[in-house]
């Protein structure tokens, strides 16, 4: 069974190595350039695994990890959650505000007279390496947080350390051995098996319960609209304690 493909976060499919190619450059600069360097980065639609794992979930607070375009946040805004989405680059959080703009407008036309919806939204700039959420969260959610500028290890513990009692932790990546065959800057460091998140999260502890840790395959289209299976590590979780 195959899904098809995502609106991902911090990484290409096609291969992008223009994060790569000047390492003396911060992680905001060299994402802000490659944001610029398209009016539109990413899908603009919610990833599959978030919609798929968070749909049946209860709305309470939520924070997005590398939020990108907004798409995501945007997604779990209209369902009800109130959102922190985070990202490195101002670049990307303005076109998320501006994403958010255009929605909440179309919503307040199909209220007919409602008036205006309130933002359920805060973007926030920050670096992943170093950043630590001030509250914890209902939901955690982490989506294609891969770039090399960025170990994945600390800000998945991170996320882990942000999801409250009884919430959940939703984490979705590329698996290393699963990758698209035209990727040209493909570095396994960059990339996590689902055994991997668990053994890193210690979410094989009593404080936690898996409710999904699997490789899924999905169809990824490529810079020269080819089309390839490949697989992504999807962790689902709940805090117990």
């Amino acid at each position: 069974m195959t899904e098809q493909g995502a609106d991902h976060h911090h990484t290409t499919d096609d291969g992008d190595t223009r994060l790569g190619d000047a390492p003396q450059r911060s992680a905001a600069e060299a994402w802000d350039e490659s944001y610029r360097s398209k009016p539109k980065f990413w899908s603009g639609k919610p990833n599959p695994q978030l919609v798929r794992e968070g749909a049946g979930l209860k709305p309470g607070k939520a924070l997005d990890l590398g939020c990108g375009e907004g798409a995501d946040a945007i997604w779990l805004a209209q369902q009800g959650w109130t959102v922190t989405a985070v990202d490195v680059s101002a670049v990307a959080l303005e076109r998320a505000a501006t994403h958010e703009k255009s929605a909440l407008d179309r919503e307040s036309v199909h209220a007919q007279g409602a008036g205006e919806i309130p933002s359920r939204i805060h973007w926030e700039k920050c670096d992943l390496e170093e950043w630590q959420p001030a509250a914890t969260f209902d939901l955690v959610s982490s989506q294609f947080l891969h770039s090399p500028h960025l170990a994945w290890q600390g800000p998945l513990r991170t996320a882990a350390a942000a999801v409250k009692p009884g919430g959940t932790l939703l984490i979705v990546g590329h698996h290393p051995d699963h990758l698209p065959p035209w990727g040209n800057d493909t570095r396994p460091e960059m990339f996590y098996t689902p055994a991997q998140l668990v053994a890193e999260l210690r979410l094989d502890s009593p404080d936690w319960q898996l409710e999904v840790n699997t490789t899924r395959e999905r169809t990824a289209s490529g810079p020269d609209g080819e089309e390839a299976i490949i697989g992504d590590t999807v962790l689902r979780a709940t805090r117990l304690a």
